[in-house]
């Protein structure tokens, strides 16, 4: 491994390296190495102006777009810690997450001062890169504060993921989402050059990869199905410039899988599975895949067990809950604000059944049981629940996820009214509360009560008749 540098020193050496290779291409815009560090050097003396210091958290609530970079290399370099959050959220859902947060900035558009140099900053480490959010099991949301000091060796992680200076990255997601924002940034350190969509269409992302010559992108399945459908019509899209695809965020289908294998040929499709909070992550390319069919892979690094109900380890085989834990030694991957995880001795659940086999290949039978995987994005029931519950024509609710052929699932909510109510009126009152792709697609009203007397409710059997209608 090499020396670690400050985040903030890292587009510093890129741009003394290569000040006019382009570093960020969003829409008609595309800023140079130099151009970025001279934008970041200026907020950077901006936000310090307004008082943000070493370890403070400043919330970033943006849009994708090359501001977002550089407002984030601007707190780097201060050694603050940028607070992520989608720019869509209601009012109700942000005012939480900035009561966990106390940030001493928040920050939605890039606005510099324009009267301040724009001059090197010298970098300060901050205790950690980042500290997203997540709207949490319990209907509250989270933040999730890596335990990554703000510094790292360039080249480590963009190396393990195929990444290479002077290759181009198409950004498909949110950047306030973990994937995305790891990615490009891990590519960005690497030397790339980063093509961000301002938001995912499957024509926009192939336009992309045959007008920048694309050769490394990340999707989540609902984009990896939209593109192939595009492709499908017929037109002659040029993807000849690819050579890695990676996907995770959702269970992939067969099929589609293996459609991708097709286009690109199975050992440049490479699928992972971690968490924000980053203890494990796993990998396995098509070649693999193959051999273990089903399969999301064998750690790159951190552990991975099954645990039974009482929490006795597993043999290879069995199924049982995924466990994960940092690799010995190593220091803890991330903190909670807002949350307590859920451990057995060293071990903490990732919430998914699943099992391994004799070779340590780990096959998940369900992405968690109550969590809903929509487009890519993770939606907490209980979450949408709390919000569904606090209309005054609301007896009972249960949200749950249906099969979606485009989005993998769809957010359903089952609804026992006490009073007259329609969808469109809990639609109107949940974008008060919710952002949008939280709200469910589809709902059914029912007299029935959706909880037992024990007020416990039974999502499987809910699913199973939902199903069956």
């Amino acid at each position: 491994m090499g020396d670690l540098v400050p985040l903030g020193r890292i587009l510093t050496d890129l741009a003394l390296a290569a000040p006019d290779r382009p570093i960020v291409t969003c829409g008609d815009e595309t800023v140079t190495r130099a151009g970025l560090e001279a934008r970041a050097n200026r907020l950077a003396r901006t936000y310090r102006a307004r008082g943000v210091g070493l370890g403070d958290f400043v919330t970033v609530g943006m849009p994708n777009g090359i501001g977002f970079y550089a407002v984030v290399f601007a707190l780097w370099k201060l050694g603050a810690v940028p607070q992520l959050i989608s720019p869509k959220l209601p009012d109700a859902e942000r005012a939480a997450i900035l009561e966990l947060a106390e940030p001493v900035l928040v920050v939605t558009a890039e606005e510099p001062d324009l009267s301040l140099s724009d001059a090197y900053v010298e970098p300060r480490v901050g205790p950690s890169w980042k500290a997203p959010t997540s709207g949490g099991s319990t209907g509250r949301p989270k933040l999730i504060v890596s335990g990554q000091r703000g510094e790292l060796d360039p080249l480590a992680t963009g190396t393990v993921l195929g990444q290479r200076d002077g290759g181009v990255q198409l950004v498909t997601g949110p950047l306030y989402h973990a994937a995305p924002f790891n990615f490009s940034m891990y590519g960005l350190f690497m030397g790339q050059h980063l093509i961000v969509l301002e938001r995912f269409h499957p024509v926009a992302a192939l336009e992309a990869v045959q007008r920048h010559r694309v050769d490394w992108m990340a999707l989540v399945p609902t984009m990896m199905l939209r593109i192939l459908r595009e492709l499908e019509k017929g037109d002659p899209w040029d993807l000849g410039s690819l050579e890695q695809v990676w996907h995770g965020a959702a269970p992939c289908a067969e099929w589609l899988k293996e459609a991708w294998f097709d286009l690109l040929g199975p050992e440049n499709v490479h699928e992972m599975y971690a968490t924000t909070e980053a203890q494990m992550m796993t990998h396995i390319d098509g070649r693999e895949w193959l051999a273990h069919r089903g399969s999301v892979g064998r750690p790159l690094w951190g552990e991975v067990t099954i645990l039974g109900p009482d929490l006795a380890e597993l043999p290879a085989g069995e199924t049982g809950e995924v466990y994960v834990r940092p690799d010995p030694g190593a220091p803890p991957s991330y903190r909670y604000i807002g949350a307590e995880p859920r451990r057995a001795g060293a071990w903490e659940s990732m919430g998914d059944l699943g099992r391994l086999d004799a070779d340590g290949y780990l096959y998940l039978s369900d992405r968690r049981t109550d969590l809903i995987v929509t487009g890519g994005a993770n939606v907490y029931p209980a979450e949408v629940e709390a919000a569904l519950s606090e209309h005054p024509a609301v007896l009972g609710c249960a949200v749950i996820g249906l099969p979606d052929e485009d989005l993998g699932r769809r957010v359903h909510a089952l609804v026992q009214p006490a009073g007259p109510v329609t969808e469109d009126d809990l639609r109107v009152f949940l974008a008060d509360r919710l952002v949008r792709y939280k709200i469910p697609r589809t709902f059914r009203f029912t007299g029935d009560p959706l909880r037992d007397d024990a007020g416990k409710l039974r999502r499987a059997d809910l699913l199973e008749r939902e199903l069956s209608r």
